[in-house]
């Protein structure tokens, strides 16, 4: 069933990158695409766009000729431009994206022995200004639409070759949803292009090898799982609200108990990751760790212990090698996996915490914290 969307007014060319099937068939019907064919033109530009990773329209090559002219003079399938590209010593590749407004974001391709994964910001800049991260230094310029989000993922295979999307030995097995911003106070649109992500005839990649990372946005958590399905992953970094209100301030909305009720009704089957970043004198201490396995107690989960990634003018230090293995050691005691992150890309500051663009807000931008009010 097309949808209601109308494409008759929209400006040209128009942008196919983040449309569905449901939405190529009403810009095809507004092209004058005639109704007994729509159906399969549109099944075949969005297996060229997702499946194959076309560039341009000529090279759709299913298409007839005269709908491909049409293509080229209606549609863009443009992705964002690369303005730099940094690759880290230990193989790390970092990618700064400029869309066409002039914004930019940070995308991270990071490449392990079984797999690879690529890191999607979500928003330019961040609304939550988190004391440890580099990108919560960052003033909120603007969600990135669902095409946007998508097209980090097009960026990344076009630079690794690594289409067509259904193959054997591809480079990017895994998505993070934990680039710049908040995913959760973007969710229309990161539901959008995930679900794009997750459809087996164009990007095709699986639902368990998807997780999306928050801060705490609460009433988005059960959506996200009812909805959307992927893993969870929670930036929880502190166990007691007085120091959780510091460093990630959201916790001021969203306390601990009500976060962590929220993560105990998530309808997801795998268990539950909980990030958190090893901050010298500050959250490592034994009694920390204890009362951390506490407060999962009933909670399918790991605790992904993150070494603090420096960055310019940042207030904090790592905690020592030995502190971060003792707080590890009472964590998986307590019959919780607590793997300790190995730091990747911190040579060109690719590594968790460490993005940030030069990206300015617009003057009248609304935070996103009180549309959840």
């Amino acid at each position: 069933m097309v949808p209601a969307a109308d494409f008759s007014s929209s400006s040209r060319p128009i942008s196919l990158i983040g449309l569905d099937r449901n939405e190529l068939e009403a810009w095809l019907l507004a092209l004058g695409e005639p109704p007994s064919t729509v159906r399969m033109r549109a099944r075949q530009i969005f297996h060229w766009l997702y499946a194959r990773g076309a560039r341009d329209p000529e090279a759709m090559t299913t298409l007839p000729k005269d709908l491909r002219r049409r293509l080229a003079h209606e549609a863009s399938l443009a992705r964002p431009t690369i303005v730099a590209e940094q690759q880290s010593r230990d193989g790390t590749r970092k990618w700064l994206l400029r869309f066409a407004d002039g914004q930019e974001v940070e995308t991270v391709f990071i490449p392990e022995e079984d797999r690879g994964a690529l890191c999607l910001s979500t928003q330019v800049g961040c609304t939550l200004s988190c004391r440890f991260c580099h990108t919560g230094t960052m003033p909120l310029v603007r969600n990135l639409k669902a095409g946007e989000i998508l097209a980090q993922v097009l960026v990344a295979r076009d630079a690794l070759g690594d289409w067509p999307s259904a193959r054997e030995g591809r480079q990017i097995t895994n998505i993070v949803i934990m680039g710049m911003g908040e995913p959760l106070f973007n969710y229309e649109a990161t539901k959008a292009a995930i679900k794009l992500a997750l459809d087996g005839e164009g990007l095709a990649f699986s639902r368990r090898r998807i997780t999306l990372s928050t801060s705490g946005v609460v009433p988005r958590i059960e959506p996200w799982g009812r909805e959307v399905g992927t893993g969870l992953a929670i930036s929880l970094h502190a166990v007691r609200d007085e120091l959780r209100d510091e460093l990630v301030p959201i916790n001021r909305k969203w306390p601990i108990a009500e976060l962590l009720a929220a993560c105990r009704a998530y309808p997801g089957r795998r268990p539950i990751t909980f990030e958190y970043v090893m901050l010298r004198g500050v959250n490592d201490s034994d009694a920390d760790a204890r009362e951390l396995v506490r407060l999962l107690r009933g909670i399918p989960a790991k605790v992904n212990l993150i070494p603090f990634n420096p960055w310019p003018g940042s207030p904090f230090e790592c905690s020592s090698e030995s502190r971060i293995r003792s707080f590890a050691a009472i964590v998986e005691e307590g019959g919780y996996p607590s793997p300790i992150r190995t730091p990747r890309g911190r040579d060109v500051l690719a590594a968790c915490g460490q993005l940030k663009t030069s990206s300015r807000r617009e003057p009248r931008l609304r935070t996103t914290v009180a549309a959840l009010s």
